[in-house]
């Protein structure tokens, strides 16, 4: 166990390039190639010149993100040199993987002719691994930018052949009806977006800071923004480094994790974004590194972004009721918990995007292992259940040596980060539950079409505002909450209490909406003159 990894500051480097003075900024997770790229657009050269640098004493500088800062007064002599192309080096690579992409296409061919074996995931994984090592090698020996995008359009074409290929044996969770099919054809690891869409920002300490407060505001972020404040807390958290993951695999793994969820009203990328900065808040809140492993951190961080895998925007409730194939599938024991699940696991079945891959088969069987539990924590018909034996646990004393009693406490802190809008700033929460509500509308409304039973707090002719949410603060939130202030007791002032003002504002906002509205100037008038 250990305190998570401090953030530094961004670096400001000045330069001296011709006798014109430049500066360059850089955080600590950039590498040097990064660094050195910078600096080749800063001196108006190719990325692949040789870059140099010298201080005022004229000794050389080592190009990497703990170089020495400087000043302004005394910046660093800048040298450049533009490699001459050779025909080894321009040839070479280009043979090499050209023999490579026979290789596949032969493999690829005779695995599904008519003589070969099916053998899809045995060839898919080595081809992936083989294609990885080839994208490395095409950055590291710095191929010439059109060499790189015709071999980037050839792996395309191979990867899209095996899923196309491998979609006509194994189709994944497709439902009959429109509305019940969770798969939309498993677009699972079939990447709409591409790593050239993915920016890279840099995030300001200001920001680095408030990513870790309850208060955080999730609607000001636009998608690709937070793809990398997603990166940023992995990173910080020192996930990346405790599972040994590859950056550009965790880059795969968000984009498709994005991918997968839909544009519900609520259930969408949003959402799951807004769960994981609040579990990352508490983890910051509540020192969790002090009573728990980074694993467990790395499984709570996950189960977070992964809980609402492609959710269809209908319930259990509905799923059960209107026997869809999911709630057959699952016996109508948690159906979207459990293919939230699967959704998740068919991700990180993919090595492209299995930020596990460099664990050992004991460290992931129990990641496999506490995702799942965690996810199915979720189901709030599970709530009463949990928490009892939450309350249990508590007394005399929480034990966190105790396995039982730590898997409890993960499951109760996953549960408050994915219902925790209410603590959040009332510009913030009070649209999720606008959104919310919409959801249920448009489920209430097919439940009526379809004539099944339709839930009051669901129907748009029996809930208001005020009325959905009382309850469920007063009865769910505000307990659930005060129960975990009892290990932690920093969440009575940072989290109960935005809950108790919540409360109180939508009980004056059903006071204010129960009262008649006055009566008019004509009717005063008619009074008046009766009398």
């Amino acid at each position: 166990m250990g305190n998570a990894s401090s953030i530094e500051p961004t670096k400001t480097i000045f330069l001296d390039i011709d006798g014109k003075k430049e500066k360059i900024m850089f955080s600590r997770h950039c590498g040097t190639r990064d660094i050195h790229d910078l600096i080749a657009h800063a001196a108006g050269v190719s990325r692949y010149a040789e870059i140099s640098l010298k201080d005022s004493t004229g000794a050389f500088v080592s190009l990497n993100p703990t170089m020495p800062i400087n000043t302004q007064s005394s910046p660093y002599k800048v040298t450049s040199k533009e490699p001459s192309p050779t025909t080894e080096s321009s040839n070479g690579d280009g043979e090499v993987f050209t023999q490579v992409l026979s290789q596949v296409a032969s493999q690829f061919n005779n695995q599904f002719s008519k003589e070969g074996v099916f053998k899809v995931e045995e060839i898919k994984t080595d081809i992936a691994t083989r294609l990885s090592a080839l994208e490395r090698k095409m950055e590291l020996e710095g191929l010439k930018a059109v060499e790189i995008e015709k071999c980037k359009r050839d792996i395309s074409d191979i990867k899209d052949q095996i899923w196309n290929a491998q979609k006509k044996f194994v189709d994944f969770n497709r439902l009959s009806g429109e509305t019940q099919t969770p798969s939309r054809d498993t677009h699972i690891m079939n990447r709409k977006q591409t790593l050239s869409t993915y920016r890279k920002y840099t995030l300001s300490q200001e920001t680095i800071e408030y990513l870790k407060q309850p208060t955080f505001d999730i609607w000001h972020w636009e998608p690709n923004e937070m793809l990398s404040l997603l990166e940023h807390m992995f990173h910080e958290l020192g996930l990346v480094a405790e599972f040994n993951i590859n950056p550009i695999t965790l880059k795969r793994f968000f984009l498709c994790v994005q991918e997968n969820y839909r544009n519900n009203p609520f259930h969408n990328f949003r959402h799951c974004f807004c769960v994981t900065q609040m579990m990352y808040g508490m983890i910051h809140l509540c020192h969790l590194w002090e009573v728990m492993t980074r694993e467990d951190l790395g499984i709570l961080m996950t189960a977070c972004v992964c809980h609402d895998l492609d959710h269809p925007g209908y319930n259990n409730t509905y799923q059960i009721n209107a026997r869809t194939e999911l709630a057959i599938r699952y016996n109508d024991i948690s159906p979207l918990e459990n293919h939230h699940c699967a959704v998740a696991f068919k991700i990180l079945s993919n090595p492209e995007c299995n930020i596990f891959a460099n664990v050992d088969k004991d460290t992931f069987k129990r990641i496999r292992a506490g995702i799942t539990m965690l996810i199915l924590a979720t189901d709030m018909a599970r709530h009463g259940e949990i928490m009892d034996n939450f309350k249990m646990k508590l007394e005399p004393e929480f034990d966190y040596k105790n396995k039982d009693s730590l898997d409890t406490l993960k499951m109760v802190l996953i549960k408050c980060c994915d219902i925790s809008n209410e603590v959040r700033p009332m510009e913030v929460s009070e649209p999720w539950v606008d959104c919310l509500l919409e959801e249920y509308f448009n489920q209430s409304d097919r439940e009526k079409m379809e004539g099944l039973p339709v839930a009051p707090f669901m129907d748009r002719d029996k809930v208001t505002k005020p009325t959905a949410q009382i309850g469920f603060i007063k009865f769910v939130l505000i307990p659930m909450f005060e129960t975990v202030a009892k290990l932690f007791p920093v969440i009575d002032s940072t989290m109960v209490e935005p809950l108790r003002i919540a409360r109180d504002r939508y009980e004056d906002m059903k006071e204010k909406n129960s009262m008649p509205p006055p009566p008019s100037q004509s009717n005063k008038k008619k009074t008046v003159t009766e009398k």
